[in-house]
């Protein structure tokens, strides 16, 4: 299979809980189609968190670019916003130390309009293996032994009856119950 030099997807969206599920089932569907379903749930918690921030500290109903880019080895995901203030990695978890653990490399720089923050994994181009029904080994049909015959047992005579009942296995000699 070959893959496209980049594949490349922009949105521009105003930030607020209701857009932020929306667009983590948008990122999923071209992760999808990218044939990436193994980085769908990291890469969805990771644009969460960073839309999340933004809407915690720029503001809900602020404008912002997201943007998805894969050249068939890394996938860069980046939330460009209107904000001044630098995002801060803060040692108690969650925001971009949440990030940071679901990302290969992360960064952030100024813009003209506010700030970006983007992260990239390693996304190689997935392999295709087409499964072919493999040959019996040698010697398989030989080795397998006809099923065991197992002797039926008889009902038990009851205490006292009197009767002999004589039992013959395949090994033994008869036996006297």
């Amino acid at each position: 299979m070959t893959v496209p030099l980049d594949r490349h997807y922009l949105v521009e969206l105003q930030v607020s809980a209701d857009r932020v599920d929306q667009l983590r089932r948008i990122v999923a569907a071209h992760l999808r189609h990218w044939s990436l379903e193994l980085h769908i749930r990291p890469v969805c918690r990771a644009v969460e968190e960073l839309l999340t921030n933004v809407q915690r500290h720029v503001g809900d109903d602020n404008r912002c670019v997201v943007e998805l880019r894969w050249s068939g080895r890394h996938l860069t995901v980046s939330v460009a916003d209107s904000g001044s203030e630098m995002p801060r990695l803060l040692h108690e978890g969650g925001g971009l130390s949440r990030v940071m653990a679901l990302s290969d490399s992360w960064g952030t720089c100024r813009t003209a309009e506010g700030k970006v923050v983007w992260f990239t994994r390693y996304a190689q181009e997935p392999q295709h293996i087409e499964l072919v029904p493999l040959p019996p080994l040698p010697g398989v049909r030989e080795s397998r032994r006809p099923p065991a015959v197992v002797a039926e047992i008889p009902e038990p005579v009851p205490a006292g009856s009197g009767e002999t009942v004589h039992v013959h296995t395949s090994d033994a000699a008869p036996a006297l119950v």
